[in-house]
């Protein structure tokens, strides 16, 4: 199935069907044909090709980055170091390497992407690879307007979530004696093969975010990348205009987390920007709605909120299952799951005397992991030293909390089909009436007898 040029020693095989090594071949007739620097082969091409062919889909750094990467490929029976261009051979073991290959093999690619020089490579430079790397997949996915509704956040620099999630993904790199050194001490040391290796098997997105780089780079359509596990497609009813509190990477990471079946859709149900400052809108607009994402952005900027699992309900018990979680993504990102302890995994209840009034994730009551009170704009964070439920520390800058900005989306599929959304009751209308009925415990005369729908 290969295409291997090699004219001496082991001929490489790619892992590419025909088809896609086709397209694969057809890209490096495309290269090869650029304009090239007046030394290169004509079965080969350069840097100048490559930056000519992607334009400004990919940021510069990383445009080297691949060139280096491919260029630095030892073939076998061929002489080993980097070679001045990129040979047919070269060009399609390293995309073989990347989109289809072992860890071992993209581990191979990887190194020779961090530095070009042989043997290891420095922490630090693993660091700036992969803060690289994450820019690189916001970047090329705004260029090709594939966010699917999501806006980056503008300002100069790298976006500060790039920086986050890269600092998130770097810290899965499994260093040996890393707590035995001060921090710019540790970004000093060596990364072997192996270890880069390992890296790439704990922390699956390096390879993803390699993928996405090469697919939406260089647009291969016959190699298929399904974007909707990265990115969920973005919802906001009537097209308002809404800038949401997460930032791209923050929803790429955060999707990552999510049960399969519910990473392709984001519906906003509640944003305290477009719904007001209200609990009783909240309950309204969130009940009833399936597994949701609740977001809080407190008043020193931290930002972290849960999952929901279940649908919301207001009643005085805990609810929920174990697939809940906690979760960070300013100032950094983290994920906190059940730890069994107990089943106080959500907690939503209003106009009781005796119990707490409000919403809250985790721990017990007055102590939560998360809690919004029903004095909306007021919560807490409570772990000392963690959260029971989640195992979660402080998610707040402060343990009691002030916030301005709140959003629940409901992830996944909608409950019920749309004509049963077509007949809802007058009471269904207004969310905020709804919620004060169940509130007060008073029935909800008209449930069940909307009109039938007639038949066409």
């Amino acid at each position: 199935m290969g295409n291997s040029r090699s004219q001496s020693g082991p001929r490489f095989c790619s892992q590419f069907l025909p088809a896609e090594q086709a397209e694969i071949d057809g890209l490096f007739d495309a290269l090869s044909s650029e304009k090239q620097c007046p030394d290169t082969s004509p079965r080969s091409f350069s840097l100048r090709a490559v930056k000519s062919h992607l334009g400004e889909a990919l940021p510069p750094e990383m445009v080297t980055r691949l060139y280096d990467g491919m260029r630095s490929l030892d073939l076998p029976g061929k002489a080993k170091g980097p070679s001045e261009s990129v040979s047919r051979e070269q060009f399609t073991m390293f995309m073989s390497h990347l989109l289809k290959g072992s860890s071992e093999e993209k581990s191979l690619v990887i190194m020779k992407m961090i530095s070009a020089t042989e043997g290891p490579v420095k922490v630090r430079e693993v660091q700036k690879f992969t803060e690289d790397l994450v820019g690189s997949v916001v970047h090329v996915l705004n260029y090709r307007q594939e966010l699917r509704g999501w806006t980056q956040k503008r300002g100069p620099g790298p976006p500060p979530g790039v920086q986050v999630l890269a600092a998130q993904l770097f810290s899965e790199m499994e260093l040996r004696g890393r707590e035995e050194l001060p921090g710019p001490q540790q970004l000093d040391r060596d990364c072997d093969r192996a270890v880069i290796e390992d890296w790439v098997f704990r922390a699956p997105h390096v390879a993803t975010f390699l993928s996405v780089v090469i697919h939406r780079g260089f647009l291969l359509p016959r190699l298929s990348l399904d974007l909707a596990p990265l990115v969920p497609e973005r919802h906001v009813d009537q097209e308002r205009v809404f800038q949401s509190i997460l930032d791209v990477p923050s929803v790429i990471y955060v999707n990552a987390h999510l049960p399969r079946e519910q990473r392709h859709r984001w519906h906003l149900l509640f944003s305290s920007e477009l719904h007001g400052h209200s609990f009783a809108q909240l309950c309204g607009r969130i009940t009833h709605q399936g597994p949701c994402v609740l977001l809080l952005e407190d008043r020193d900027g931290h930002v972290f909120g849960g999952f929901a699992s279940c649908s919301w309900e207001v009643k005085p018990q805990f609810q929920g299952d174990d697939r809940c979680f906690l979760f960070s993504t300013s100032p950094r990102m983290a994920v906190y799951t059940s730890t069994g302890y107990n089943d106080h995994y959500m907690y939503l209840n209003h106009g009781q005397q005796t119990i707490p009034n409000g919403l809250g994730m985790g721990g017990q009551h007055n102590y939560f992991g998360l809690w919004v009170d029903v004095d909306f704009g007021k919560g807490h964070s409570k772990a000392k030293p963690k959260c029971t439920t989640y195992h979660s520390p402080q998610l707040s800058a402060q343990e009691d909390f002030r916030f301005e900005k709140m959003e629940v989306w409901a992830v996944g599929e909608a409950p019920g089909s749309q004509q049963a959304q077509r007949n809802r009751s007058i009471l269904a209308v207004d969310p905020e009436a709804q919620a004060l009925l169940e509130i007060i415990g008073r029935p909800r005369h008209s449930q069940g007898l909307q009109d039938v729908p007639e038949d066409e």
